[in-house]
């Protein structure tokens, strides 16, 4: 048994596979194709809250300003989310087959830094003005039941918020972050050792 293995020369003699960047612009085509679905849905279903709750403030005609500026409060903190939204996922129809691996990457990393924007200022702002348009919102309900029922409501809201805001959004910002940079890696790969 040889006892004297050079691990360093072993390591530097391993080659490394680059991907095919036809299989990159195809994972990059399906990251698109996902996230187009996620917009229409995302859409869909804010735009849908959005006329729920003014049908709701059409039919209940709430007495409270509280009330009235907390759904000012929630449709704003949507429709700004939304536009917001729509506009980074225009990075993604920028995409051509044409471009070189050197574009694809820095569209990639154009799109990172969209997205990164979107998981910080975007949401945060997003949360915060939602937070604050059901704590206001839920007021003028909440002050006709019992203290103890008021305090409960505003605690499983706010508990649901919260798991929102420190479990479901780090796991979601997470795993765009992981497939994201899976890709960019990849194409930064290639890129590599096309220049040597």
């Amino acid at each position: 048994m040889n006892d004297n293995i050079n691990f360093k020369d072993l390591w530097a003699k391993q080659t490394s596979v680059a991907p095919n960047p036809e299989n990159l612009i195809a994972d990059i085509k399906k990251m698109k194709q996902s996230n187009f679905k996620k917009l229409v849905f995302t859409n869909l279903l804010l735009f849908t809250h959005s006329i729920f709750i003014i049908c709701i403030w059409i039919y209940y005609q709430p007495q409270l300003i509280t009330t009235k500026i907390g759904i000012i409060l929630i449709i704003l903190a949507m429709v700004i989310f939304l536009l917001a939204y729509n506009k980074s996922y225009s990075l993604f129809k920028n995409y051509k087959n044409s471009q070189s691996n050197s574009d694809y990457l820095k569209n990639l990393i154009a799109i990172k830094s969209k997205q990164k924007f979107m998981e910080t200022t975007i949401l945060n702002l997003y949360f915060i003005l939602l937070s604050i348009g059901i704590g206001l919102y839920m007021y003028e309900y909440t002050s006709r039941m019992k203290t103890i029922w008021g305090i409960v409501t505003y605690g499983i809201t706010f508990i649901w918020i919260l798991f929102n805001w420190f479990y479901l959004r780090p796991k979601q910002i997470n795993k765009q972050r992981a497939k994201l940079d899976s890709i960019i890696s990849k194409f930064e790969m290639v890129n590599n050792q096309l220049d040597e």
